[in-house]
């Protein structure tokens, strides 16, 4: 059960979703917000970065800064790390001390070099088919105390839903516009197809065998094509019903 501040948290974060154009907005939001309750948290100042995995590899999708970015990267570039290993056993990982800490030594040597000296992974389980990690940074040893921890953590559980949320419009857009543009290329391919009938008195099928020809021919997009042939007839661009 929430407490008063998760919803604090969860209204704050759909205001951002609302108010996001993109995915990756709403994750910089997200992120931004992270690293401000964290920080508080801590009394010091914690970055954070947002690792998201949609059936492949995890790959840094936004961060409460570009040196949040960055220092995210870095366990990408390198392939594994604490916020790849909370994703893949869905549990947080926490790096008190990369001085003292024996796992990951090239991550913990590389964090080291730009100034971290913690971090913390805790990953949320979006999906069956996605899944999100916070990745904190803190410039001191030690910072991720239990109470900082818990904070990181009820973020992260507070998050949830509205992540889920983001994915899924996310995921709905981008079917929505391919759907789009595959009814627009099939509009185009259907008028130049009438105008190949007209002028050579031929049928459907004989007509896009045509227009099929020409573009294996130009080594062009059969829509292209298309697109190409209606304009010269009209002297204008295409227009379709799905123009703004």
């Amino acid at each position: 059960m929430l407490n008063p501040a998760d919803d604090v948290t969860v209204q704050n974060l759909q205001e951002v979703l609302v108010g996001a154009e993109n995915a990756v907005e709403f994750l910089s939001g997200l992120s931004g917000m992270a690293a401000a309750a964290v920080s508080a948290a801590a009394g010091d100042d914690i970055e954070c970065a947002v690792t998201l995995k949609l059936r492949r590899r995890p790959t840094t999708a936004a961060g409460s800064s570009a040196r949040a970015l960055e220092l995210d990267l870095i366990e990408q570039a390198l392939g594994d790390g604490p916020c790849i290993r909370a994703l893949r056993e869905m549990a947080p990982v926490l790096i008190d001390d990369v001085a003292r800490d024996p796992r990951w030594t090239k991550y913990n040597q590389e964090l080291a070099g730009r100034g971290v000296q913690s971090t913390l992974g805790v990953p949320l389980e979006i999906s069956s088919e996605a899944s999100a990690a916070l990745n904190f940074f803190a410039t001191k040893p030690g910072v991720f105390t239990a109470d900082v921890y818990d904070k990181a953590a009820g973020f992260a559980a507070a998050a949830h839903n509205t992540l889920h949320l983001s994915v899924r419009i996310h995921t709905a857009q981008n079917r929505a516009d391919d759907l789009e543009a595959a009814l627009e290329s099939r509009t185009a391919i259907n008028l130049a197809c009438g105008v190949i009938m007209a002028q050579n008195r031929c049928s459907q099928e004989e007509a896009m065998e045509i227009l099929t020809k020409v573009s294996s021919n130009r080594n062009r997009k059969l829509r292209d094509v298309a697109k190409e042939l209606i304009e010269q007839l009209s002297g204008s661009s295409i227009q379709t019903h799905f123009d703004a």
